[in-house]
């Protein structure tokens, strides 16, 4: 490569999408090592990071037109040595003037003094992501919200210490920020959120999720007034991807107020979320016609004179006859009662209607005790099913499998904890040589050996997995359903 005009081997080098292999093509020679760290943009470090001051001066020397870095100390232990500080932050700052896209995960010896560096010296900043933060304030936050002036992205995980939106309510009067992402974050509420204002009208992308005990801090917004819901006259015409779990909703009142609003929503989540109300949940189905992606998840709660997950087949009719794009639907069901199948709301024949009318490519369903064989014989119809997820489907057999197998398009198949399937069923997947990825986890009746040759790449596991991470929940404590149902009434 000697001979080759140095533009050419940039453009080469740039090509090369692998971390490995440039690391590897640096070594090569001088001018490919020199070439290299030019064009790197982005680079991604962990626990090995050396944190002095003089390891990180000549690591960000060395590439100086980096736009993206990432910083994850995920799994860090005190053996793994220091991690960066408030220092390391200001020497990383003050050598990537280029920078726009930073990620700090589990960095727990950063605080205000360390965000004060990047929002100085980093004026490019578009994307801020803080993973797990705990020493960062609301201090922190106001800097960068008044000296980044292009930030669009910004995701607060597990930021403990921010106890105000001040910062918030200067986004939403100056700011473009168009994805916002708020989870685990004890001292903003819902209705601080509200906050943002004139902001929700740019906002493309929005997160709100709290864990643990969600239920028992519910309250009503303090500032609301019956008849002049004026915090709540909020436009939200562009948001596109809305994902709310585990929060209290309340009639008109809090991030409730979103279901009724969005029109050009393409992706929903609505996980755990209390206080649901069916009409408007039609309502939003029928203005949003480019819903492409919806995931639900729920418990039973009392629901008139019914005790019973919030939504009905009305709701599974309305998305059939009013999102047409609808690809990747996932139903997942928690703390029902084996017994009393109809504390879900949905029927069989309303999930089998909804898969047959729309192209649906993925499925999931979890805890659908309701669907048996029969459903699996009505999806196996469908033209476009690729992708089917069956987790605590206890009332799928081994004759399911057989009907499932018939399904067109079907090349992925997941099972998790569904006790009455058996190594048979498998047979029917090994004899029909259709799959391309098959994946068993916690099956107790499917053994490793059961799954051999059912598809080109098989994934097994006999682990059972525990109850919140198979449902999707993350709540602290003990007794969630019967503390659910003393609070509201079920």
């Amino acid at each position: 490569m000697e001979g080759l005009p140095e533009l050419l081997i940039a453009e080469i080098v740039k090509r090369i999408t692998s971390t490995t292999d440039r690391s590897s093509l640096s070594l090569v020679s001088k001018q490919l090592y020199t070439i290299e760290a030019e064009h790197r943009d982005a680079i991604r470090v962990g626990c090995g990071l050396d944190p002095t001051t003089e390891a990180l001066t000549s690591l960000f020397s060395r590439f100086p037109n980096l736009w993206k870095v990432e910083i994850n100390y995920s799994g860090w232990t005190s053996s793994h040595g220091d991690q960066l500080d408030n220092q390391g932050l200001h020497v990383l700052s003050s050598h990537c003037p280029l920078l726009s896209d930073l990620t700090l995960s589990n960095c727990l010896y950063i605080d205000d003094t360390g965000l004060g560096y990047v929002s100085s010296y980093c004026k490019k900043l578009r994307s801020l992501r803080l993973n797990y933060a705990p020493e960062i304030t609301s201090t922190g936050l106001s800097q960068v919200a008044v000296s980044c002036r292009y930030l669009s992205v910004l995701h607060l995980v597990g930021c403990t210490a921010v106890d105000n939106v001040e910062w918030l309510e200067y986004l939403g009067r100056y700011g473009s920020l168009e994805e916002l992402v708020v989870k685990d974050c004890n001292g903003i509420s819902q209705y601080d959120l509200l906050k943002f204002g004139p902001g929700w009208v740019n906002l493309q992308k929005f997160e709100f999720e709290i864990n643990g005990n969600y239920w028992m801090g519910a309250v009503q917004d303090p500032a609301y007034k019956v008849g002049y819901p004026y915090r709540y006259d909020i436009c939200c015409d562009n948001l596109k991807d809305l994902r709310l779990a585990h929060i209290v909703t309340m009639p008109e009142i809090g991030l409730r107020f979103l279901l009724g609003k969005c029109k050009a929503l393409e992706t929903l989540y609505l996980e755990y979320v209390i206080g649901l109300d069916e009409s408007e949940m039609i309502a939003l189905f029928q203005r949003c016609s480019n819903l492409n992606t919806i995931s639900l998840r729920f418990m039973p709660l009392r629901c008139g004179y019914d005790f019973r997950t919030p939504l009905t087949d009305d709701s599974l009719k309305a998305l059939a006859l009013s999102c047409p794009m609808l690809q990747v639907v996932e139903l997942t069901f928690t703390f029902i009662n084996p017994i009393y199948p109809t504390e879900i709301g949905f029927t069989q024949e309303g999930i089998v209607a909804l898969i047959q009318s729309c192209p649906i490519r993925a499925l999931v369903l979890n805890g659908a005790i309701i669907f048996d064989d029969e459903g699996m014989k009505g999806i196996s119809s469908t033209q476009f099913l690729e992708t089917l997820e069956l987790v605590d489907c206890e009332s799928i057999t081994d004759a399911g499998m057989d009907f499932i197998v018939q399904a067109p398009c079907l090349s992925s198949l997941t099972l998790r904890e569904c006790k009455n399937v058996t190594d048979a069923g498998m047979a029917a997947l090994v004899s029909s040589q259709k799959l391309e990825s098959l994946t068993v986890i916690g099956c107790c009746q499917i053994s490793q050996e059961g799954v051999r040759g059912a598809a080109k790449t098989v994934r097994y596991s006999a682990q059972i997995e525990s109850h919140d991470s198979l449902k999707g929940m993350n709540m602290r404590g003990s007794g969630h359903q019967s503390t659910v149902k003393a609070i509201f009434g079920c």
